[in-house]
């Protein structure tokens, strides 16, 4: 088990790091804007599941072969560039009164659950950030680094959903006001959809 001290320099730098926004600040803030408190807070959930598959992989060693090769890094990472660009497409083909009905459904917050989960899951440059930055803290004179990481790991999830639901707070009560208009919230399905196509220009630019 890490020591206090350590845990308190991990904790201080991952929290300089949390409130810069990302790629994933911007999808939950794009979600909390379009579609509301709820939509924001299933969102954190789910990206926020996907960093646990990244920091179990980086506790395995899978994320060291990601690094390593440059085909598996493309494949993840264009396959996270299409999800992205359907994502941006639907939501400007959508019309607004057929995303307020989709919003009350129940079903609906599971596809946010998901859409946030696999967009962490399919971002490679993830994959390799806590590869690169978790094993930073560990010691190998206090045993095996895998539980260390492993621990460090779910404290950036705590810290990770603290910071990210208080964006998904401040952007949807901001934005509660424009979604009573319906040229508003038309105007909002075409900025996310916008945002989206925007994270997807940029993923595509990220090189191994």
């Amino acid at each position: 088990m890490p020591d206090l001290a350590t845990i308190a320099v991990f904790c201080a730098a991952t929290l300089a790091l949390l409130v810069v926004p990302g790629p994933a600040v911007l999808f939950i803030v794009t979600r909390s804007v379009a579609q509301g408190r709820s939509a924001g807070f299933v969102s954190v959930l789910g990206v926020h599941t996907g960093s646990l598959v990244h920091i179990v992989a980086s506790a395995l060693g899978i994320s060291a072969l990601l690094a390593a090769s440059a085909t598996a890094f493309t494949v993840v990472k264009w396959v996270g560039v299409a999800y992205l660009v359907w994502l941006g497409v639907r939501k400007l083909m959508q019309r607004s009164e057929a995303a307020e009905t989709a919003q009350m459904e129940e079903h609906s917050k599971r596809r946010m659950f998901w859409e946030g989960f696999v967009v962490n899951v399919l971002n490679p440059k993830t994959a390799i950030f806590f590869l690169a930055f978790l094993p930073q803290f560990t010691d190998p004179g206090l045993g095996p680094i895998a539980p260390q990481i492993l621990v460090f790991g779910l404290l950036w999830v705590l810290l990770g959903l603290a910071s990210d639901g208080t964006y998904a707070l401040l952007s949807s009560a901001l934005a509660g006001r424009l979604r009573r208009s319906a040229r508003a919230r038309r105007r909002l399905d075409v900025g996310s959809g916008l945002v989206y196509l925007g994270l997807a220009a940029l993923l595509t630019g990220e090189k191994a």
